[in-house]
């Protein structure tokens, strides 16, 4: 039997919580927000089904989710990392480092690596100015970054992935 599609998973639960409210215009903010909290972006179909159930145009849903930077059009990674570019970080070469995570990962800022695993984000700042430049992944913040930093990041990330998958065909091979 094959799998789920992952996108239709988050659309059929997007359409239970949609039933949940109400009808009225007012109700735009809130259920996008729901959307974006549940599911950390606003996949493609949810724009249509708010409109849907709002009886609005989607360009008017859409022109709504756009306008607030709050609301996120790519799923984030399973990894997600936030490159800081304020001011301290700015001037400690932050951009360089951006660029790095770019062309190691293949995606520009905003996008997520097609197997979900990474994205990157441009924050404006992460209060840690005396450790910039600063990159974060996850919740971890990574400080004193340099060019040579970001691909020991990535590689410590795919030897952790490596490993727990090993461990997980122990389990599976020991009957557990």
């Amino acid at each position: 039997m094959p799998a789920e599609d992952p996108e239709q998973a988050i659309l059929t639960d997007i359409s239970t919580r949609i039933a949940e409210f109400g009808r009225d215009r007012g109700q735009l903010i809130p259920l996008l927000q729901t959307i974006q909290e549940t599911h950390r972006y606003l996949p493609r179909g949810a724009i249509r089904m708010v409109a849907d159930h709002l009886e609005i145009p989607a360009a008017e849903v859409h022109g709504v989710a756009t306008f607030y930077n709050q609301f996120k059009f790519n799923p984030p990674g399973r990894h997600p990392i936030k490159v800081c570019m304020g001011t301290a970080c700015h001037v400690r070469a932050g951009d360089i480092i951006l660029e790095n995570f770019e062309r190691k990962l293949e995606i520009k800022e905003g996008e997520t690596t097609p197997d979900r695993e990474f994205s990157i984000e441009r924050v404006a700042c992460v209060g840690c100015c005396a450790l910039a430049p600063v990159a974060m992944m996850g919740e971890t913040v990574h400080g004193h970054m340099a060019p040579s930093k970001v691909e020991g990041l990535l590689t410590r990330v795919q030897i952790e992935k490596e490993k727990a998958e090993r461990e997980k065909a122990k389990n599976e091979s020991d009957g557990r």
